[in-house]
């Protein structure tokens, strides 16, 4: 079923890192001076990240059929480069061999470096930055118009307890881990943009260093919490009938309605599979991106995608293309799954009055419990007059 999830959204990557519509096309550039050859314009263009028409030098690759063995030709050389045969390399009119052997020693030359960098540096940084700026703005918003959610009457001063020392350590084993993450993510991800300016390059290096450790060794943290949580509470996320009433009024967010509700409502529902289903995905791409040749993960997906939709998206892909594709969705998934915790944290804390006793010490006021989780409460109630352990 990820995999699934997975490929769909990687089709779309492919499609967007081949057809980069945000990148402008190059003028054309007179060549003539340089007998042809590529000009500091042709340079400049492709580092201005425009679309340069590269069949000046595609077409210019020589008598590939009668060169010279590619071996002798990419040897010590000095100053001498072959062009000739590095064009040909790049655009696969010959078929070289090397001597070193590791995964990615095949690999000469790889192009899609340029197209994964304008994704990540353009519509992931703007989309994924704007997003997360976007939500934080809408709850404040929300938050001044519609009030801090109250217990209806006041708390009844009595409480019952709502989740157990070990919910609550895999709940903020989780928690904790991601925001971590999301922190040492973002350093990483828009650093180079928005604090080299700030803080200078030697300091940003100190901090990009620590948080990329920081980063590879809390993701352990955040499997083992999300492994956790599931096995804890998967059992009251199956969704019910209960669920459309609940969500028919808003769970009771923009009214006073109470709708009823067993341990979790339609709202938290969302939310556990939101975490689950993405912090599963997001932790499948992380472990790709630590062991990129251990663990390749699109070339499998885009073959599921190709037997299930009829496309025709690359099934052998280098070291490189895997850890490019993983990078990128490993960036959009932990977006959307920061502005899911980001409402989430919101409801938890200052949204709801008695929200975050829950998972602070266990213990909630017993009318907040009869307003947000009356059939629960019947339950515990139930358990507790029969002698049994809630």
């Amino acid at each position: 079923m990820n995999f699934k999830f997975l490929g769909a959204a990687a089709f779309v990557l492919a499609t967007l890192a081949l057809n980069p519509v945000w990148a402008e096309t190059a003028p054309e550039v007179d060549r003539t001076a340089t007998g042809g050859a590529q000009t500091l314009e042709d340079i400049m263009a492709r580092q201005a990240q425009m679309n340069v028409d590269e069949s000046f030098r595609s077409e210019n690759v020589g008598d590939t059929a009668n060169a010279a063995p590619s071996n002798a030709q990419l040897g010590t050389n000095g100053g001498r480069s072959d062009s000739e045969v590095y064009r040909a390399i790049r655009y696969n009119e010959i078929d070289p061999s090397t001597q070193v052997r590791n995964p990615a020693a095949d690999v000469l030359i790889q192009d899609g470096g340029m197209p994964w960098y304008k994704l990540r540096e353009g519509p992931i940084i703007t989309y994924g930055g704007s997003a997360i700026l976007g939500i934080i703005a809408l709850l404040a918003v929300f938050y001044f118009v519609r009030g801090r959610i109250k217990i209806d009457g006041g708390p009844a001063g009595t409480t019952i307890e709502r989740f157990k020392i070990i919910e609550r350590f895999g709940h903020w084993l989780l928690a904790g881990s991601f925001i971590a993450l999301g922190l040492t993510g973002l350093i990483t991800l828009m650093g180079r943009s928005f604090l080299i300016p700030v803080l200078g390059p030697d300091a940003f290096a100190t901090l990009a260093a620590g948080s990329k450790w920081i980063h590879n060794n809390v993701a352990w943290a955040f499997m083992l919490g999300l492994v956790m949580t599931f096995c804890m509470w998967v059992a009251h996320n199956i969704p019910n009938k209960l669920d459309w009433q609940w969500l028919k009024v808003g769970g009771g967010i923009f009214t006073k309605a109470h709708p009823p509700a067993k341990k979790f409502n339609a709202g938290q529902k969302i939310i556990f599979w939101t975490v689950m289903v993405l912090g599963f995905s997001v932790s499948l791409s992380g472990l790709s991106l630590l062991f990129p040749f251990e663990m390749p993960m699109f070339a499998k997906t885009f073959g599921l995608v190709n037997g299930i939709l009829g496309t025709d998206l690359p099934t052998i892909l280098a070291p490189h293309e895997e850890m490019q594709y993983s990078n990128i969705w490993h960036s959009i998934v932990a977006f959307v799954m920061m502005v899911a915790i980001i409402a989430h944290i919101y409801i938890g804390s200052v949204g709801m009055e008695g929200a975050f006793d829950a998972m602070g010490n266990g213990q909630v006021d017993l009318e907040w419990a009869r307003q947000h989780h009356d059939l629960w409460v019947a339950e515990v109630e139930a358990k507790q007059g029969k002698g049994e352990s809630p």
